[in-house]
């Protein structure tokens, strides 16, 4: 049985094949839970990979701690020095099995998107940034594991990269540069900029290159991997200065070609949540029928960042959509509605959301008090047109706290018998419209 420094190449294999499906398993299971439910765009893809980093970085770095401390134990004492290449065979190897599993985590979930009607495209600086993050934390285990060829070596080696992982994500901006990591809630139009995820690809493989090549320098005794490891830190050093550069911190989003459903109003979502666009425009048809001949009446609604405020023209109004969980368009009419009006000391608070459950087309609360229950009866018995007509006379008093009892008597309604509205009226349930790019 041949043996690889001291390690039967037996169980290096057997080590190898239990990291592969550790880490394989480990990375999609982060990279599912990243991902946005619902999207399908090759960003979504990218930033589910490298994602998936905060977990199997410091897995992979404990692995290679954890084989650099046995081939370190079998290590006879006066043993001559092997040669460079020689050195760096096991490590290399090391390294071979943990980005070969990231590759595999990346194909998985690229199957994933390709078999979907997937938008935007896949970055392969992204890719990069992320096996030199696995790069980094490998040789940062096999220096540890070297040093210290203690049995609690492995577990130290994995507390500190968890605690790497959360200074990266949780810790200063610039820490978060240095990634590679994705700090939550990732921002759909926010820009995957590829010069970032270059820097960082650039400096990680320097940095563990340079440790590599300073370990075999010091094992083998020789020189020229010392002035490698110095070249492999200048390349480090420019990768840092790209990524800490004011230029390199500039990057914002372009604009974003929407997805619209055009009829009866146009409703745009970003082109990896078209798979929502038929659940939120019947939702946005119903509102935008009840709120017409308001200030507050629409007939374009457009998906936009939380992070972003935009100047929008006249008639066009912005909603949120983070995700396409179960309820989402329930979740936007809500978040939208409450924009409408701000919340209300009662009895103010009980009339306001009379109207706001009418509004999300919802059953309308009966309220904490005799009167709001009273108020809640009466508006229940208007029809539509009537309701859309009682809103256009007390608009003013329902976005400003100004409802009272008394615009919910318990007599004629505002608007008479019940007629046609002359204002828009959209079909609540209407075929599905055009979808185009826009």
């Amino acid at each position: 049985m041949r043996r690889h420094r001291g390690v039967t190449r037996e169980e290096l294999n057997q080590s190898a094949a239990v990291a592969v499906a550790v880490l394989l398993g480990i990375g999609l299971v982060t990279a599912w839970n990243v991902l946005i439910p619902g999207v399908a765009a090759w960003e979504n893809t990218v930033v589910a990979v490298v994602g998936s980093l905060r977990h199997t970085g410091p897995v992979a770095a404990a692995f290679a701690a954890w084989v650099a401390l046995r081939v370190r134990r079998a290590r006879r004492r006066r043993a001559p020095a092997p040669g460079p290449w020689r050195a760096l065979r096991v490590p290399l190897a090391v390294l071979a099995v943990v980005v070969g599993a990231f590759g595999a985590t990346v194909v998985v979930l690229a199957l994933r998107t390709a078999v979907s009607d997937q938008a935007g495209r896949l970055p392969p600086s992204g890719l990069l940034a992320g096996a030199a993050g696995l790069a980094f934390f490998v040789a940062l285990g096999w220096i540890a594991g070297w040093a210290l060829p203690r049995g609690i070596t492995p577990i130290a080696v994995l507390a500190a990269g968890y605690a790497i992982s959360h200074w990266t994500e949780h810790g200063p901006d610039w820490a978060g540069r240095l990634g590679p990591s994705i700090r939550e809630p990732y921002d759909l139009f926010g820009a995957l900029d590829p010069e970032l995820f270059t820097g960082q690809a650039l400096w990680l493989t320097g940095a563990g290159a340079a440790l590599l090549l300073g370990w075999s320098a010091v094992v083998s005794r020789r020189v020229l991997p010392a002035a490698a490891a110095v070249v492999a830190l200048v390349a480090a050093g420019a990768g840092v200065a790209r990524l800490l550069a004011p230029a390199a911190r500039a990057q914002a989003a372009g604009p974003v070609a929407y997805a619209c459903q055009e009829w009866p109003i146009t409703v745009c979502v970003h082109p990896g949540m078209r798979a929502g666009l038929d659940e939120l425009s019947a939702r946005f048809i119903g509102l935008a029928s009840r709120v017409a001949g308001t200030p507050a009446a629409f007939s374009r609604v457009e998906q936009h960042s939380r992070r972003h405020h935009p100047e929008l023209p006249a008639g066009t109004v912005a909603i949120h959509v983070d995700d396409l969980r179960p309820g989402y368009a329930d979740r936007a009419v809500a978040e939208f509605t409450e924009r409408l009006a701000p919340r209300c000391a009662e009895p103010a608070g009980g009339y306001r959301e009379i109207v706001m459950g009418w509004l999300r087309g919802g059953p309308i609360p009966a309220g904490p008090l005799p009167e709001h229950r009273r108020a809640a009866a009466w508006f229940s018995g208007l029809t539509e047109a009537q309701r859309r007509d009682w809103l256009q006379l007390f608009y003013t008093d329902f976005a400003r706290c100004g409802l009272t009892v008394n615009h919910f008597a318990d007599t004629t309604p505002p608007s008479g018998p019940a007629t046609l509205a002359t204002h828009d009226v959209y079909p609540v349930n209407p075929s599905p419209g055009h979808v185009s790019a826009r």
